[in-house]
């Protein structure tokens, strides 16, 4: 068997334990799609930069707040992977001082309103192996309460955006028939 041959088998058999490794380690297959897709939304206006890095669960027919996410029980924001937030700028949040950096950003679902989190701790997954939320208040820097918007008609996927339509930049999140917004002040 000539080199070149050897090296076309070696560079296949490589490739397959990559493959297997890969869907292996993830726990998602290569060619799967996952239920909750990740999602980064990114933000720039003048010199700030925001990033939201997310999961984006989907409704299919299921009761959301209340149901699903528990009332006033703390809830990742989102799915898999903890929900993180990064600013190149320090913010304030209802007066509150939130210092350029990255963040998780952990929530409260109420029923009129809810408590939205901004943690110092970067943690690798939203959920412990019992479901329970990792997110640790110590390393909370500003939790902000702000109320529910009911929205008119559902909203299939979780979705996390930033809207500055009016010059008062504010980040939202929407998901079934529940909106929150968040203003975000320089």
């Amino acid at each position: 068997m000539n080199t070149f041959l050897k090296w076309v088998i070696y560079a296949l058999i490589l490739l397959a334990i990559s493959v297997l490794g890969y869907q292996f380690f993830t726990k998602t297959g290569v060619f799967e799609q996952r239920l909750s897709p990740p999602k980064t939304v990114a933000f720039k206006v003048d010199d700030l930069k925001l990033e939201v890095f997310y999961n984006r669960p989907s409704k299919r027919n299921r009761q959301i707040f209340g149901a699903l996410v528990p009332f006033d029980q703390v809830w990742r924001t989102g799915a898999n992977e903890a929900t993180t937030f990064e600013t190149n700028q320090d913010l304030t949040i209802q007066g509150m001082y939130l210092p350029k950096g990255k963040y998780t950003i952990w929530t409260v679902p109420m029923e009129k309103t809810w408590k939205v989190m901004f943690n110092s701790k970067l943690y690798e997954w939203g959920v412990n192996e019992k479901m329970e939320p990792m997110w640790d208040p110590n390393f909370d820097i500003i939790e902000a309460e702000v109320p529910v918007e009911k929205l008119k008609s559902p909203v299939e996927q979780f979705t996390i955006a930033f809207d500055n339509s009016t010059d008062d930049l504010k980040m939202t999140m929407a998901w079934d028939i529940v909106k929150i917004e968040i203003p975000l002040n320089r």
